[in-house]
């Protein structure tokens, strides 16, 4: 007996209806982000291992899917790291490849490598797959769509401020409202490392801060004490846990914690600025918060980091992020080129739509306009109707069997097709076509011409 065909777990298939309602997500972004003047690129979906590895943390590399090398992949095998079952020694030697793990890496990449063909700031966007080996929940899969806009070659604020009106901007689209745009800025970050006298633990630090609102401040306490910082520094950093008020208010707070530190005190700088422009321009829909405790724990971003929340009757995690990332090119031999970027978490943003029942009935329809198969002469009128109604731009087939009548209406039915369009002998005589509406029954004698002209 055939063993029953399976796919791995963290992916899935997508049944057409599943896959209109994507693509309804991905023209909406599509749309939003060439508004914003950003133009679309394409990298491939698997790079060199130096390309991604070191570049998002210990975690990160170790959530990267190596690609073995091709043919006899155990020839260059590190032999003592074989014997020795040392996965982390023994994979440099038989994995050379792996699938990305986002698309900012890649890109940045990229912009190296056509340094001299890129016209200065570049805006770019890309929506492809990534992979992750990561844990499968509710709204995390292994395999995932990103969609990412950056802005690479200018450190100005305007891009920050520009980002936050495009997540707006996006959700307004989608019809999603209460979104939360969360922004803190990894200068404050660093800026509590400092008072508290643990800067070379920048990274363990904004690791396990960025876990609140998942472990809880006990948890959040417990990591840093195993990462060697100290409970004294711990003490003096607690008023940030639960720090409440509007951004204003969050903003004087800071300014009092972070009195002695020169970089938190710029970082709050850039955090004033931003939010003093959105409040001339104010945002559609969404709601911009400043959370100090975000810190995305990627050791690329050095500015401002974006997270965005779902509304709070969606029990979901974040939807969409980013952030400043002044010296990631830096790492492909390309020093001084400043860049911001965000991306939004398509199947997390579909979860969402789909829980608030906010997908448009039109997007579910595929076919508008199934002809009846009455047999081969009847198809071939059939034919010539459904390509004048295509020329219009109107999805239509013809049933390809001449089969019972009432398997071709229940097969209209099944797809949800509001109209058939009937042609035998009587009809063909006429030069016309009987269209039937689906949903009230009702049935008009038409000439093609008439036909083309109510259907489109």
């Amino acid at each position: 007996m055939a063993q029953k065909p399976s796919i791995p777990k963290g992916t899935r298939d997508f049944t057409p209806q599943e896959v209109a309602k994507r693509n309804y997500i991905f023209d909406s972004i599509k749309t939003e982000f060439k508004k914003f003047g950003f133009q679309a690129i394409e990298t491939p979906s698997f790079e060199n291992s130096d390309t991604l590895m070191g570049k998002y943390g210990e975690e990160g590399d170790r959530l990267i899917f190596k690609i073995l090398n091709s043919g006899d992949f155990l020839k260059k095998a590190d032999e003592k790291a074989y014997a020795d079952k040392d996965s982390l020694k023994l994979t440099p030697s038989i994995s050379e490849k792996a699938l990305r793990y986002d698309l900012t890496v890649p890109f940045a990449r990229y912009v190296v490598q056509h340094q001299n063909e890129i016209d200065f700031p570049f805006k770019r966007y890309q929506i492809q797959p990534v992979w992750r080996a990561d844990r499968p929940q509710k709204g995390r899969f292994r395999e995932f769509y990103q969609c990412d806009a950056d802005v690479v070659g200018s450190d100005s604020l305007w891009q920050e401020v520009e980002f936050v009106q495009l997540y707006d901007s996006v959700f307004s689209a989608l019809n999603l409202n209460g979104v939360t745009i969360k922004i803190n800025n990894r200068k404050i970050l660093s800026g509590f490392a400092e008072v508290i006298g643990e800067q070379d633990k920048l990274i363990d630090f904004t690791v396990a801060l960025d876990k609140l609102d998942k472990i809880g401040e006990d948890g959040v306490v417990k990591e840093m004490l195993s990462k060697g910082i100290s409970e004294e520094a711990i003490a003096k950093i607690k008023p940030i846990f639960d720090l409440k008020g509007d951004f204003a208010e969050k903003i004087e707070a800071l300014k009092a914690i972070l009195s002695t530190s020169e970089v938190g005190l710029k970082g709050i700088e850039e955090l004033e600025f931003i939010q003093n422009a959105i409040l001339e321009m104010p945002l559609k829909t969404a709601n911009l918060d400043l959370d100090v405790t975000l810190a995305r724990g990627l050791n690329y971003y050095t500015g401002a980091i974006f997270e965005v929340a779902a509304p709070d009757e969606v029990k979901m995690g974040s939807i969409g992020g980013g952030g400043r990332y002044d010296d990631l090119t830096g790492i492909f031999g390309l020093k001084n080129m400043s860049g911001v970027g965000i991306s939004f978490g398509l199947d997390r943003i579909y979860l969402v739509l789909e829980e608030l029942n906010l997908f448009p009935e039109a997007v579910a329809d595929d076919v508008k306009v199934l002809f009846v198969n009455f047999g081969e002469k009847e198809a071939l009128y059939a034919f010539k109707g459904v390509n004048a109604i295509r020329a219009e731009g109107v999805n239509a087939e013809v049933f390809p069997d001449a089969a019972k009548m009432k398997k071709q209406m229940n097969y209209a039915n099944k797809r949800n097709i509001p109209f058939v369009i009937l042609a035998g002998d009587e009809e063909m005589k006429a030069g016309e076509y009987t269209l039937k509406n689906m949903k009230t029954g009702e049935q008009d004698r038409l000439t093609l011409k008439e036909l083309v002209a109510k259907i489109a």
